[in-house]
């Protein structure tokens, strides 16, 4: 069973790292362009304001949040953008607070979440245990692209478990996002942690396997890199497929990042 409190503890940590990359900057920087097309790093923080805000709605009023989902439906490719465009329109100092506040309001909600119980999300209903890994994950995402903004190299931590399980347990939802059949065959996920640990997924005698540093698998599921500039091993054609097409992340598709963009 997830060790709530350690992911909580992951994500206060995720976000303390982001928030000391941000907080400095003059107001004139959160305007600079993230790799993210259209997106400054205001965008970025709000985009992570707002769902935070909307998880806490999840957990509060579930009705509330299956209503706002619903009434977004006709807008499903425009309406997250919509959202980070309002937000990064506020001056930094006040987007700023809004992300505090809003991610501690969200896990302070969160720890209140009875055992057992499922949340409404965009998908399948998650436990509170997935919610805040999916929180963990984004977080580490777009702070990769305030990072790259900032022409900053973050050093990778253990928190990277959380992205890395999100990228393997999301396998057949980006074949289904695309309308494609998932492989029946499972993979073996094999990655190096950076403390050096061995993380994996999946059976140890899978004949496909995906085999590499954990900071590269998480890189690319997060369509943060392209795979051609990353020091992944792929074994099988299925295998290979996936990692083309790998989206750790919930909603469309995305453009992902060009071959050595980042070189």
């Amino acid at each position: 069973m997830a060790d709530l409190e350690a992911l909580l503890g992951d994500f206060a940590a995720e976000c303390a790292d982001l928030d000391r990359l941000v907080a400095p900057l003059a107001p004139a920087d959160w305007a600079r362009p993230t790799p993210a097309s259209g997106w400054t790093i205001a965008h970025q923080i709000g985009h992570l304001a707002w769902t935070d805000e909307l998880a806490t709605i999840a957990i509060a009023d579930s009705g509330g949040f299956q209503k706002l989902v619903a009434d977004a439906g006709p807008r499903a490719l425009t309406f997250v953008d919509e959202a980070a465009e309002e937000a990064a329109a506020a001056p930094p100092a006040e987007l700023l607070d809004r992300w505090r506040h809003g991610r501690t309001t969200f896990t302070d909600a969160l720890r209140a979440v009875p055992a057992g119980v499922k949340l409404p999300w965009f998908g399948p209903p998650l436990s509170a245990a997935s919610m805040i890994t999916a929180r963990i994950m984004e977080t580490w995402a777009h702070g990769q692209d305030v990072a790259d903004a900032l022409g900053v190299a973050r050093t990778p931590t253990t928190r990277l478990r959380a992205v890395a399980h999100i990228g393997v347990r999301t396998r057949n939802f980006a074949y289904t996002v695309r309308e494609k059949i998932p492989p029946r065959v499972e993979f073996l996920v094999e990655l190096t942690a950076p403390d050096g640990a061995i993380w994996s997924w999946g059976p140890v005698d899978a004949i496909q396997r995906v085999v590499g540093p954990a900071v590269d698998f998480c890189l690319l599921v997060t369509q943060r890199r392209h795979p051609d500039d990353l020091a992944i091993e792929v074994h099988g054609e299925d295998a290979a497929e996936w990692l083309t097409i790998a989206q750790a992340f919930a909603g469309p598709t995305g453009k992902g990042r060009t071959a050595g963009q980042f070189a």
